[in-house]
């Protein structure tokens, strides 16, 4: 019960079921796997090893779930403390706010797996989170977001005569279009149902072309029209990666391999287009103003949909549905600095 692993609802591979229904227990515990994605269950595991780890150390059980417990937790997250007296430990790193609730939220699933609910209103853990929240809550860190000159700019840091450097053009200029997430990005197959894990596939049209992405809400169409200049068009971006990688099926990015002249069958892990993006962004110059790693740590792959979103002058709810954000207001949170000062109050109030 303590231990790392992500909890089934379901009965353990080691309880003996009837013959003929091993095969759809099985099949239920891979409904079990996907209904979250391998980045959620690997941090709902480490959250809970966490969380474990404490309560061995101050000598505390983990089940029946106590809402007690669960508030001096994350009390001693937001402090920075791990001993029994819940003093501050020198050159601890505090977790952040939005650390703590996923943690909370982490240890709210597990016990919800375990069949043993936890009561997150309960005031133990209700009004310590509250006062965590209004002491050490920061205004959010945005990513930076990559505009279409930054583009330009990185797209002329990739070399053009090699399959790495056309697959990282087609990479960057279909994230950015379309507005994806970079493990939307990756999980793409030139067509429908060619592999296992795959999150979607790509139709070339006349006009531009349809990616079907499964996202977080489920499946949405991504529309993406052909660019003003071949240079700049991430359709012909990936059909020039696809034609001269000899790629007709299965996953759309892979990895090169042979000093850069070889692609190998196997999928790129969605972290590379984090790598991508930051690199690109450290060769173009791109805010000159900051250090090395100011920048490395401000771009990443969300800065690829904060652009869009920040810089396509069309009705927001173009925008909104593209991106797959639910309300207006998540797509607001992408648009870095865009519409500020466009609608001056000061004067419009007469002053």
């Amino acid at each position: 019960m303590h231990n790392a692993g992500l909890p089934s609802p379901l009965a353990e591979a080691t309880t003996v079921l009837p013959a003929h229904l091993e095969k759809l227990a099985d099949r239920a515990r891979g409904y079990v796997e996907a209904a979250s994605s391998s980045n959620t269950r690997k941090a709902y595991a480490s959250d809970w090893k966490h969380f474990s780890g404490w309560c061995r150390r101050q000598g505390l059980e983990i089940l029946p779930p106590n809402p007690h417990t669960v508030g001096l937790y994350i009390t001693a997250c937001a402090g920075g403390s791990d001993t029994a007296s819940g003093a501050a430990i020198a050159g601890r790193k505090l977790n952040s706010v939005t650390t703590i609730e996923r943690r909370l939220s982490a240890i709210t699933w597990n016990y919800a797996q375990r069949g043993v609910p936890l009561d997150r209103k309960d005031r133990h853990i209700a009004t310590v989170l509250a006062g965590i929240r209004n002491t050490h809550a920061a205004p959010p860190r945005q990513k930076e977001a990559v505009l279409p000159e930054h583009l330009i700019a990185m797209l002329e840091t990739l070399p053009r005569g090699t399959l790495r450097g056309l697959r990282d053009r087609a990479m960057l200029l279909i994230g950015f279009a379309g507005g994806l997430r970079r493990s939307e990005i990756v999980g793409l197959d030139v067509g429908r149902d060619q592999t296992k894990d795959s999150r979607g596939w790509v139709e070339i049209l006349d006009k531009g072309m349809v990616v079907t992405v499964r996202g977080k809400r489920g499946w949405r169409e991504v529309e993406i029209g052909r660019g003003s200049s071949d240079a700049t068009c991430p359709v012909v971006a990936l059909q020039t990666w696809l034609n001269l990688a000899r790629i007709a099926h299965g996953p759309l990015f892979r990895r090169v391999t042979g000093e850069g002249k070889d692609v190998g069958p196997d999928r790129l892990l969605d972290q590379e287009v984090a790598r991508l993006v930051k690199k690109a962004a450290l060769a173009a110059g791109v805010r000159p103003d900051l250090t090395d790693t100011e920048r490395a740590e401000k771009f990443s792959g969300h800065s690829l949909r904060a652009g869009l979103a920040s810089s396509a002058e069309v009705d927001e709810r173009y925008v909104q549905k593209q991106l797959g954000h639910a309300s207006a207001e998540m797509t607001r949170r992408y648009q870095r600095r865009r519409d500020r000062f466009r609608v001056n109050l000061t004067k419009a109030s007469g002053l």
